[in-house]
């Protein structure tokens, strides 16, 4: 007979997936139902309302895309974006540059403020922006994994309402480790992932909209270009008929609704305490070893660290050194970043005082090594 499936363990801190709590993979080999089932509607409704919670949102509209983060980045495009519309996108990270990619193939017309990888942008940049551009739609990564940067977005999205624009935030990488704080904000979209704070194996994309963004969407004369991202589809599916739309992945249902009752069980403050008491621990532990940080002291990710690598040290020797020696993933940079940083997840379950002392241990040998 083929022998089963066997998997090596993993150290998973890199910028996702990152580790699994016991209990959702235990969610995961519950008995699967079907796809139009009371049981399986029942565990989207409790989704929905920790999910509400994490997002820092009232919005009834609220709901879980079958598909990964970046789906999630194209289900806000092609439900917002229509052919020659402007939109204004803020521009410091690789995700940024997806983006833009997605809302030109989606016959924007894109404007971008261009910040140099890691850097933020202050309120009057941003209003200054706006105000030239005039976009009727503006996006930002508030949770840039390619750069560890953290962007609240506030000045952003007060100068898009000014201007009559909806915003669409990318969250990532800070939803379940952060504030995400979209109604304080005045975020009109947001989506993100399963694999990063939550907690959870990727394959499925968090998405909330604002009441302003669900008149638009009703109001929109043009179907989405995208059947399966069609959010009004969706929401026949998710609520009221229930009409058939696709097969959700039951079991990822399971595990996103374990995760999210974990950190219910945490409080999300407790939660957001213990990422930023992690991250700190880590960051000072770094500088212990000769490292800073890419990204200024308060404009920082807690869920993902980009450390410089130290002069003459060779990046894909570390990582390999890490994989081999301690089964430890961690990730290079991205684009100009690629042999300057380090990219590296200290979220979700894998956010604790003893994988930050695994990881700087670690460090210390290969970097000697």
């Amino acid at each position: 007979m083929i022998s089963a499936l066997q998997a090596p363990v993993r150290h998973l801190f890199g910028p996702g997936p990152s580790p699994v709590h016991p209990r959702v993979y235990e969610a995961m080999r519950q008995p699967i139902v079907g796809h139009l089932d009371p049981f399986f509607f029942q565990v989207n409704e409790e989704i929905r309302g920790w999910l509400q919670e994490c997002f820092g949102t009232k919005n009834e509209f609220t709901m879980v895309i079958s598909g990964t983060g970046s789906a999630g980045m194209e289900c806000a495009v092609t439900n917002f974006v229509e052919p020659g519309m402007k939109v204004g996108i803020f521009a410091n990270g690789y995700f940024s540059d997806r983006l833009t990619e997605m809302a030109k193939r989606h016959g924007a017309v894109v404007a971008r403020l261009e910040k140099p990888w890691g850097q933020t942008y202050t309120d009057a940049e941003a209003q200054a922006f706006i105000q030239a551009e005039k976009p009727k739609l503006v996006a930002y990564v508030q949770a840039e994994t390619s750069t560890g940067c953290y962007t609240p977005g506030d000045g952003i999205c007060n100068a898009a309402h000014d201007a009559g624009a909806l915003v669409i935030a990318d969250c990532v990488t800070s939803l379940g480790g952060m504030p995400v704080r979209v109604d304080e904000a005045g975020i009109d979209i947001a989506y993100s992932g399963t694999q990063k704070a939550l907690g959870c194996p990727p394959g499925l994309a968090p998405v909330t909209c604002s009441p302003r963004a669900v008149e638009y969407l009703r109001a929109r004369p043009t179907p989405s270009v995208s059947w399966y991202l069609d959010l009004k589809l969706l929401l026949d599916y998710y609520e009221n008929a229930h009409r058939y739309h696709h097969t959700a992945p039951i079991s990822m249902f399971y595990a996103l609704r374990e995760s999210l009752a974990i950190i219910a069980s945490e409080g999300l403050e407790k939660r957001w305490a213990r990422h930023e008491a992690n991250h700190e621990a880590f960051v000072a532990g770094l500088a212990e070893l000769g490292m800073g940080m890419l990204v200024s002291e308060g404009e920082r990710l807690w869920t993902l660290n980009t450390p410089l690598i130290p002069a003459g040290v060779d990046d894909l020797k570390i990582r390999k050194h890490l994989m081999a020696n301690h089964g430890i993933e961690i990730a290079g940079g991205l684009g100009p970043l690629a042999g300057r940083v380090f990219r590296i997840g200290t979220m979700g379950y894998g956010s604790s005082p003893e994988n930050v002392a695994l990881l700087l241990s670690a460090l210390k040998e290969a970097l000697a090594a």
